[in-house]
């Protein structure tokens, strides 16, 4: 029985009674503090509403599919419950829509068994059993198909702390099985999985557009102001003139440099993805520049990293998406560009710096960014900042704060990203650990001082 069909009388018969429980805090990490508070009442009233409710925004996304090319009659025949593949216009349909469940580690997709085995070989069972001594976990909840625990036991005597997370684990099982059908777009799940694309290109572009939601009653503050305005002049040009004779000559602006840096899975997005900040601002056009040593861990067979020349020192690749889009990417760190002055000089009309999810106030990456944060107070442009969740957002704000108080000016107030991920995705060596791509928006740039003349008396 699912929990969200489950009272907590029931479950109390369910599972032994000393029940151990552990701290809530473990939990707000991964889930916003409204939705637990309210998930948490509706439990003591003995009914939890499926989490797919609180959500309230539709974007679009898509993701790479895994669709079988050929049967598998070996692996059907071990898993005999599971729906065959089913021929459509010479393709095969890996799940049918109305049977998308299915226990991660009997999988029909080979994919999703070989993440539930890799979730196993790192994922600690999250009992208070195991303060001391960790063990991996091993057993999968029947409910939402995750390896969770250690064992059976375990489980059900944690029950009512995996409950706040169960239909949400479920959700995210069922949406990674839909992406390997090689379905269309055409039902809420669908679109969940297009907004986890889309939330790149959108996020940018609700900060930079005319009509971004976010304004001076929104979040962004008075420099913020200031930063947005002198980018929306580049990128919303007058739409008179431009004709072909010479009363319709005008002079065309360079292109707006967006610099995304730590860049990863971002920067192996297919580039129809990218296009779309060109349906956006059709008049301007845009030079994207990744920048980092992962940059082409998603494409490093498409796209071998070039040797370094005198005419290619860093081996930049450069591609040409459309008339008015260009892509390079560097496998390098960006304060090593920054030095060398690739780059220079810096234009607030022209440049700005986003950081998909950064880790700037993480233990395992903040010394990583330690050099370049200077680097980017330089340049006086704005840098866009996303977060997973609420409390991965406020670690980033806080580090910067620590790190340079007083030397930045704050433009966009931290906050939930109205263009995020509507997918929740699991962290496999932690499935309680839920998040979504880009959740939380906000941005920051050096601080410029303004000069005034002050006449000196003559004695």
């Amino acid at each position: 029985m699912r929990p969200s069909q489950t009272c907590t009388r029931c479950l109390t018969r369910l599972r032994p009674s000393e029940i151990l429980l552990r701290p809530q805090s473990q939990f707000s990490r991964t889930l916003s503090s409204s939705a637990l508070s309210g998930t948490q009442r509706n439990l003591k009233n003995g009914v939890l509403p499926s989490l797919q409710s609180k959500r309230t925004f539709l974007s679009m996304f898509g993701g790479k599919k895994d669709v079988q090319t050929s049967p598998l009659p070996s692996e059907l025949a071990s898993t005999s419950d599971h729906p065959v593949y089913e021929h459509t216009d010479g393709s095969r349909i890996l799940l049918k829509p109305n049977n998308l469940f299915h226990p991660m580690d009997k999988s029909p997709s080979p994919s999703m068994r070989e993440r539930a085995a890799a979730i196993k070989r790192t994922a600690y069972c999250p009992h208070p059993d195991h303060a001391s001594s960790l063990q991996h976990v091993k057993f999968t909840c029947s409910d939402c198909g995750v390896p969770t625990y250690c064992s059976e036991e375990h489980w059900a005597a944690d029950y009512e702390n995996h409950i706040l997370i169960c239909d949400a684990l479920r959700e995210a099982n069922e949406d990674d099985h839909d992406l390997r059908s090689g379905r269309a777009v055409n039902d809420p799940r669908s679109l969940r999985q297009v907004t986890r694309l889309l939330t790149y290109p959108i996020t940018i572009a609700s900060f930079l557009h005319e009509l971004s939601p976010y304004n001076l009653r929104h979040r962004l503050t008075i420099e913020g102001l200031k930063s947005v305005s002198a980018l929306r002049y580049t990128l919303h040009p007058p739409k008179t003139g431009g004709g072909k004779d010479m009363k319709g000559i005008r002079i065309t602006p360079p292109p707006v440099r967006i610099f995304m840096l730590g860049a990863r899975a971002e920067s192996s997005l297919p580039r129809e993805v990218w296009h779309q900040l060109t349906h956006m601002f059709p008049i301007s056009t845009f030079h994207l520049v990744f920048i980092g040593p992962e940059s082409l861990d998603g494409r490093s067979s498409e796209l071998p990293v070039p040797d370094r020349t005198d005419s290619n020192p860093f081996g930049a690749i450069v591609e040409r998406v459309s008339h008015n889009m260009k892509i390079s990417t560097f496998v390098e760190h960006y304060h090593t560009l920054h030095a060398t002055g690739t780059f220079a000089p810096f234009d607030p009309y022209f440049d700005c710096f986003v950081l998909f999810h950064p880790g700037l106030g993480h233990p395992g990456s903040a010394a990583e960014w330690e050099n370049t944060l200077p680097k980017l107070l330089e340049t006086k442009c704005p840098v866009l900042v996303t977060g997973y969740t609420e409390n991965d957002m406020e670690r980033d704000v806080n580090w910067i704060n620590d790190k340079c108080k007083g030397e930045f000016d704050m433009l966009l107030e931290p906050g939930e990203n109205r263009f995020k991920s509507l997918r929740w995705d699991i962290n496999d060596a932690d499935p309680t650990d839920l998040s979504q791509g880009n959740w939380g928006v906000w941005s920051f740039r050096g601080k410029r001082y303004e000069a005034t003349r002050k006449d000196i008396e003559e004695v």
